[in-house]
């Protein structure tokens, strides 16, 4: 059966099905139908699946032409018709993996995931999980339930694990220019996960077990995670002793060697960094180990809200107001500029805690006209758009996110206080406060 699936993989007669179509596993499907491989794109969102029937992207960075080009090709259709996994021969994972109440990994989408796939499955199909979790999910998860189903895996059913590398928003690279980590429960199933993603991407890096690719991608994050809250740390240091942080790291980084440049924020947001490292805090604890560098900088990130909160109360007491009933325009929702992803942003953190305070709280954002409501934020903040009489108005500016949109020049001429937390000022101007 694995003669089979290569034949058909290698001349393009193979069904791709892809489960859960955001923002991993929509730029995928993109990337296969340029290809000209058929694809099945399953979810339980009929509001995703409606729109993408027509045509249309709900994802700002992906354009609406390169989903009716697919459509209008007839080589992708999305569903949530789940008996439809009958037809495909590879089904990709792209859910959600996000933390319980206590930090500990919330397996509930590839759960439900592989009960809708249960009835369904068929020998010969190839099963790759994609959705970043801890080192043992495939084996543990993934493979028993397989067997339970009666397949022999390596024979007449193949399982794999590829972890995704998406960075929304970074024009640099792309689906098929990032290098693509790729395992498989057995030498077969490596194999043909192998061959299928060859056909997308310019290179594939195999290893030797799906628990080392799982390891990997969580490494990749817990390095970012790390080092941002190194430089979150050396900022408040910094901001003591009255030296600009970000000039010193655009000095360091003229090293040729030995530094790589991470610049703070006000905390860490988006669907990776904030959550990932914890699974492997949790997993380590099953083989008696504390991970407390991981946890220390999951710490210092996640107190970098307050630490904005501290900024915005301390400047405001300068000019003799308080955050209570102070007019206060948050530029960016966004956990990172270019995008119009809101998961974990600390913007919204930020807002929750001004909201908190009785501020009069008004926001701007390039990809949202209206105040996204969230599981952990419903609140009913307007809009408005950044002009000369909407600043003077202000009380004081947050620039939260920093997309390349705003009117920087404008924003710095008309508001009365900026803090920004960021860095996108980098000179001075007594304006300016930097958080």
């Amino acid at each position: 059966m694995k003669k089979t699936l290569i034949d058909k993989i290698t001349a393009n007669n193979s069904t791709v099905g892809i489960v859960g179509l955001g923002y991993v596993g929509l730029p995928l499907i993109i990337r296969f139908n340029e290809e000209n491989i058929k694809i099945i794109g399953f979810d339980i969102d009929k509001e995703k699946i409606e729109l993408l029937n027509q045509g249309k992207s709900y994802i700002s960075h992906i354009d609406n032409n390169k989903i009716s080009k697919m459509i209008s090709n007839g080589n992708f259709y999305a569903t949530d018709d789940f008996n439809n996994i009958s037809e495909v021969d590879i089904i990709i994972i792209c859910v959600p993996t996000p933390l319980g109440k206590h930090n500990e990994p919330d397996l509930s989408f590839i759960e439900n995931t592989l009960k809708d796939l249960k009835s369904n499955l068929i020998e010969g199909q190839l099963l790759i999980l994609e959705s970043t979790t801890y080192p043992g999910t495939t084996d543990e998860i993934i493979v028993p339930f397989v067997e339970k189903l009666g397949f022999n895996i390596g024979d007449n059913f193949f399982i794999g694990y590829s972890p995704e590398r998406e960075d929304p928003g970074n024009t640099s690279f792309s689906t098929k220019t990032i290098p693509k980590v790729v395992s498989g429960y057995t030498k077969h199933c490596l194999e043909v996960t192998e061959i299928i993603y060859n056909k997308i991407v310019d290179k594939t890096v195999p290893v030797s077990s799906t628990k080392v690719a799982e390891m990997t991608k969580i490494m990749e994050n817990i390095h970012r995670s790390v080092n941002i809250g190194l430089v979150n740390e050396l900022k408040i240091v910094a901001d003591k002793m009255n030296i600009d942080i970000y000039e010193v790291i655009n000095a360091a980084a003229t090293k040729p060697f030995g530094f790589t440049s991470f610049y703070p924020g006000p905390g860490l947001g988006g669907h990776c960094i904030p959550i990932d490292p914890f699974y492997l805090t949790w997993k380590a604890k099953e083989v008696g180990m504390n991970t407390r560098f991981i946890e220390l900088a999951g710490e210092i990130n996640t107190s970098m809200p307050d630490y904005v909160m501290h900024k915005i109360s301390k400047t405001l007491n300068i000019v003799q107001k308080s955050v209570k009933n102070s007019k206060i325009l948050v530029l960016g929702l966004a956990y990172k500029k270019n995008v119009d992803d809101v998961r974990e942003s600390p913007s919204m953190e930020i807002i929750n805690k001004l909201s908190a305070m009785e501020a009069d709280i008004f926001f701007n954002d390039p990809f949202f006209n209206k105040f996204p409501q969230t599981r952990k934020l419903n609140l009913d903040i307007p809009y408005v758009d950044i002009n000369k009489n909407t600043l003077n108005d202000m009380d004081l500016v947050l620039l939260s996110t920093d997309h390349d949109q705003f009117d920087y020049q404008l924003i710095l001429k008309e508001a009365k206080i900026i803090i920004d937390t960021r860095g996108r000022y980098n000179y001075f101007d007594e304006k300016i406060v930097k958080a």
